[in-house]
């Protein structure tokens, strides 16, 4: 439900926020459903991500001002709302020269691909990756952050009635192949390894048997990421996988990643320094995205679980 509340007074060590814009991801999905492994105190606001501009800080906040852009360090802050006031420790910075929906959907894919393509594989100039829902948010940052650092990518989508239109689309981002999941079973795959290396890394999205086609077509010792489950299926590995081509299937939840570095900020600023840079050359956009007013989000949740939907709803608030 949509409701009115009285917004909190500014403690000390808080930031008061007028929310911009704030994207629906697959995740706020599941927490509502309460299938996430995180779950917030009920009641709740939806959201864990968007941007929003800095209004007041308590007089013990030193590293944000009036007018600043913020993003949430952390997930449940609840960003589906007009104003919020936050400890100043839940929000991390971010340049105002960006545009606001690179901004807003800058905290969870971008980080997630950009995690994913340096901490598993010391990946070079020149070498391969393949991935399945390459059209995802997330597939769309690995697809142009990869370009950018000259990694080949493989993108594996479902067929679909609009595939000639989709598969434009990433190339325009700097996709190397697109091919569907039923292309990935076929002896051809054979033909596209002549001009691009066996993949070193497979980032996995999917489960059931796109894994398992992706997982075959590793170079030996190359490692596999499960970062989602769209499938709803498990991931099915063939013995001869591990013993003959020692393949190592990993995990990867970008919250924990950042759990796991919450005293570490020099690895986030690095992180966001970085991806801010491409986002300024246009080497990194937005994903695809529907604004939808606030008062429209019934609309835009609706939307944002449609099968095939390669537009991410964004609430403009």
């Amino acid at each position: 439900r949509l409701k009115d509340l009285e917004v909190a007074e500014v403690g000390d060590s808080d930031v008061r926020v007028k929310m911009l814009a704030a994207p629906i991801n697959p995740a706020d999905i599941n927490m509502i459903q309460g299938t996430y492994p995180i779950l917030s105190p009920l009641p709740a606001v939806g959201g864990n991500e968007g941007v929003g501009e800095v209004l007041e800080v308590g007089r013990r906040v030193a590293s944000l001002k009036p007018g600043d852009w913020v993003i949430p360090a952390i997930t449940t802050l609840g960003t589906w709302r007009t104003w919020g006031v936050f400890p100043e420790e839940t929000l991390v910075k971010v340049p105002r020269d960006i545009p606001v929906l690179s901004a807003a959907t800058l905290s969870v894919n971008p980080c997630t691909a950009y995690r994913m393509l340096t901490d598993f594989q010391k990946l070079a100039p020149g070498d391969s990756i393949i991935q399945n829902a390459a059209n995802s948010a997330v597939g769309q940052a690995v697809i142009q952050i990869a370009k950018a650092f000259g990694i080949k990518t493989i993108n594996v989508v479902r067929d679909r009635p609009d595939l000639p239109k989709l598969v434009e689309r990433l190339m325009a981002l700097g996709a190397d192949h697109v091919i569907t999941e039923e292309m990935l079973r076929k002896p051809e795959m054979k033909d596209l390894f002549k001009s691009v290396p066996k993949p070193r890394l497979a980032l996995n999205c999917v489960g059931g048997k796109s894994t398992t086609e992706m997982l075959r077509h590793l170079q030996p010792k190359g490692t596999m990421v499960t970062y989602g489950g769209m499938a709803k299926q498990p991931v099915t590995v063939p013995v001869s996988a591990f013993i003959f081509r020692d393949v190592e299937l990993r995990g990867f939840w970008v919250t924990q990643w950042k759990k796991d570095h919450a005293q570490d900020q020099e690895s986030l600023t690095s992180m966001m320094d970085t991806l801010c840079q491409l986002i300024r050359r246009g080497q990194l956009t937005a994903p695809v995205c529907t604004e939808v007013p606030l008062q429209d989000y019934k609309a835009a949740l609706e939307a944002s679980m449609k099968p095939f939907i390669s537009s991410k709803q964004i609430l403009i608030l």
